[in-house]
């Protein structure tokens, strides 16, 4: 048996599931203490579907707590980056473009240093250890608690961040330092600048780490725990406290994933209501369609590994007003006090699960409550709702080809039936809790992702070393070797690179073993 706990803003979302069978799932408001509130969840399946805590093999954790630490610049660490790139580079230095209140939240410190290496990893400039352990020291005693290092093209070759680690380590045991060539993409500001926030919020993922540790151990569950990343795969906890980022879009991907699983389908359009947002993605092969450009998270251009999700801001709390014969919907909404505030549950607000219910789409809360509504008015409101969430998944499509759309989330009500690009739409069972089964049957992932020089004849040669590195990255990081296969690859030729250089990007997957 494994658990699946998804935390949204909203909601903490639990499930247990045996195989692939889900035997019980459970929604319980999310609160400040996150530990504290997978705590209750668990113990509400307890009661939904009794389990002993021995039984259980692996838990599954989607969590928002890290992203939110970022957007709300609270619990950062003070975070010096060194970048070694020196006589290049210097024009734009690190931390360049970041919003004001992140900078101060993370007592910026940048230090350029010489280093650096070309495409093909001919070094730029020669490492310079004294330089890097002068700029190290002048940062540590200006209150530094976590270093982020990059070098220009490090995907490449990473020996100089390595380097930059090991004095750091040497002259400073038990600060953490952060990687750019484990954690972003070709693009040195964006990968540095995902480096940084790494960086910022390692302390705040070993107190989380070890509080979701101690809170299941409590329960008596003394099995693995593992938390859900931005492409829909598991990390194991001491991967958790190297990389927090990694875990910043968990929530629709595991939404995704999950939708998958109900429904059966492989390639799709998931549409997930929330409470307050509406996050439409794209299902290829069962995996969530990375976006192709840089992400902005809270105002920072990143480039590490993130689903291609768009959001409007439709939910099961959103407000509705009547202004002039006009309906407006959101984006200001109740969130997760609509069981409080909402009409049909006593509340004095009318928000779109009021609609639904007065249309006899839904049947939540006391129908009565809602029953005086103009029937008129509630129509063109459920036309809005339908047509703004019919627009979104539009833009979502890459063709003129009608797709299947999943409809899941609290609020999956608001999805129309019928919808001009839609081939069908699909309701599957548990829509309310499959953010918290996909975190259940997540599999273990490794990727490749870099420029390599293919000479003329060599592109199956280094096609297969792609295939197999990153493979051997699935397995590193937990997976069954038997069970791991490749699910995508794209190749990108750099015509503007000398040398027939390509990016290869290589994804795999495995299972994790199913004996602890």
């Amino acid at each position: 048996m494994k658990i699946g706990i998804d935390v949204g803003g909203t909601n903490t979302d639990a499930v247990l599931m045996e195989g692939v069978k889900v035997l019980a799932g459970v929604k319980s408001p999310t609160v400040k203490d996150v530990a504290h509130g997978i705590a209750e969840a668990v113990r509400k399946l307890q009661l939904e579907f009794p389990f002993a805590p021995g039984d259980v093999d692996a838990v599954m954790i989607g969590t928002t707590q890290f992203i939110n630490a970022l957007v709300e610049a609270d619990r950062l660490a003070p975070t010096a980056t060194i970048r070694l790139g020196l006589p290049a580079t210097s024009g734009l230095p690190p931390f360049v473009g970041w919003p004001k209140r992140i900078r101060e939240a993370v007592q910026a410190m940048p230090y350029i240093c010489h280093g650096g290496h070309e495409f093909d990893g001919r070094e730029i400039s020669a490492f310079d250890t004294n330089e890097v352990l002068a700029a190290a020291r002048d940062a540590e005693s200006k209150g530094a608690r976590s270093f982020a290092i990059s070098s220009v093209f490090s995907p490449v070759n990473p020996e100089f961040e390595q380097r930059a680690a090991g004095i750091i380590a040497a002259e400073f045991p038990g600060l953490p330092v952060s990687l750019s060539s484990e954690i972003g993409r070709v693009g040195l500001l964006e990968r540095e600048n995902a480096t940084i926030i790494n960086a910022s919020l390692r302390e705040l993922s070993q107190r989380v780490c070890a509080s979701l540790d101690d809170s299941l151990l409590t329960l008596g569950i003394d099995a693995p725990l593992f938390l859900s990343q931005n492409d829909g795969t598991l990390m194991d906890l001491d991967s958790a406290r190297q990389y927090p980022v990694a875990t910043f879009a968990s929530g629709p991907t595991n939404s995704m994933r999950g939708a998958a699983h109900l429904s059966g389908l492989k390639d799709c359009v998931v549409v997930d209501v929330g409470g307050t947002t509406t996050d439409v993605g794209v299902l290829q092969a069962g995996f969530p369609r990375e976006a192709a450009t840089e992400i902005e998270v809270a105002g920072i251009r990143t480039n590490f590994r993130m689903p291609d999700v768009l959001s409007v801001g439709i939910g099961g709390g959103s407000r509705i007003r009547f202004i002039d014969g006009n309906v407006t919907v959101g984006p200001d909404s109740v969130g997760y006090r609509v069981v409080e505030e909402a009409l049909v549950f006593g509340g004095d607000t009318l928000t779109a699960t009021d609609i639904m219910v007065a249309a006899g789409v839904a049947d939540i809360g006391d129908s009565s409550l809602v029953a005086h509504l103009d029937r008129g008015l509630v129509e063109a409101a459920r036309v809005e709702i339908g047509r703004r969430i019919a627009e979104t998944v539009d833009r979502m499509r890459t063709s003129s080809e009608l797709v299947p759309v999943v409809a899941v989330g609290g609020g999956a009500f608001l999805v129309p039936d019928v919808m001009d690009c839609a081939s069908e739409v699909v309701r599957p069972d548990h829509p309310g809790v499959a953010n918290a089964i996909g975190a259940a049957i997540a599999q273990v992932g490794g990727e490749v992702d870099r420029i390599f020089a293919i000479a003329p004849g060599q592109r199956d040669q280094v096609l297969e070393q792609a295939k197999e590195e990153a493979i051997n990255k699935a397995v590193a990081a937990g997976a069954e070797a038997s069970t791991v296969e490749i699910v995508d690859i794209d190749e990108l030729p750099l015509a503007y690179l000398p040398g027939n250089a390509s990016r290869l990007r290589v994804k795999a997957v495995g299972e994790l073993p199913t004996v602890r």
